[in-house]
């Protein structure tokens, strides 16, 4: 979905002579002036591109439809799960929307394995992601039933985005289900409430719109199904998220295996 352009013509189509004032100012300023802003222009635009982790435009353009991704975050915060699980980090399940990207960016992490689950249809996916599917790296399975994994098969296990399309009753099962393929740990990225409008592809992709949570519920949530925060692992990608200058855009839940 994309913007339409401003057109000046609007705003001063309707003020008469405004118009002629306006052209005639503009004809005026200096061509000095005029360098020195392109120049500013195209060092901001560069500036833009290479700040972040790579996916500051995606994560703009999520921001401004209205659809932003926890996907995308899971990307920009590996340098820092790296830095919180050690080598936990080095065999690692995701599970979420668009977790070929996820697998595919873990791959080229030097010695580290990754495996992942997405839960809805993939036709639109690209060669390469079909390539994994291909290959058994990437499943295409409903999280809704439990996963076909032995427990402790993982490490560390990374959710983005599909829990927040599970009602509770599905919830109740796919989390703990989770954690019981977990050796360390699971890590949640899911969004801010309000941060994402519901919208009619995602009811006819999903099954429903997406269901943002606040930190408080997510923290009830998990004392109810005797799921325990890490909060060892938290204060520790807090930390080194703060040394990096990294400032998450979804909330970040850090929850311990089940023993």
């Amino acid at each position: 979905m994309s913007r339409r352009p401003v057109n000046p013509s609007r705003r001063y189509g309707d003020a008469g002579g405004g118009a002629a004032l306006f052209s005639l100012s503009k004809s005026r300023s200096p061509p000095l002036l005029s360098i020195v802003l392109t120049v500013l222009g195209v060092l901001l635009i560069v500036a833009f591109f290479h700040s972040g982790s790579g996916s500051g435009l995606k994560n703009l353009v999520s921001r401004v439809e209205g659809d932003f991704s926890c996907t995308l975050e899971v990307l920009r915060a590996i340098p820092i799960l790296k830095k919180t699980y050690g080598g936990g980090i080095h065999k690692v399940l995701h599970v979420g929307p668009d977790s070929c990207s996820v697998v595919a960016n873990l791959l080229k992490e030097e010695e580290t394995e990754a495996w992942g689950v997405e839960p809805y249809d993939i036709e639109d996916a690209d060669a390469n992601c079909k390539r994994l599917v291909r290959n058994g790296i990437v499943r295409v399975a409903d999280i809704k039933f439990p996963l076909p994994y032995r427990p402790k098969s993982f490490p560390l296990v990374i959710v983005s985005d599909a829990l927040d399309y599970l009602s509770p009753r599905y919830l109740n099962k796919t989390l703990p289900d989770l954690a019981r393929v977990s050796a360390d740990g699971v890590v949640v990225f899911t969004g801010f409430p309000g941060q994402r409008k519901a919208k009619a592809a995602d009811v006819s992709k999903y099954g429903r719109a997406a269901k943002l949570r606040s930190s408080t519920w997510w923290s009830t949530y998990f004392v109810q199904t005797s799921l325990e925060e890490n909060e060892e692992a938290a204060k520790k990608f807090s930390g080194a998220a703060e040394k990096s200058s990294y400032t998450p855009n979804c909330q970040i839940f850090h929850l311990r295996s089940y023993r």
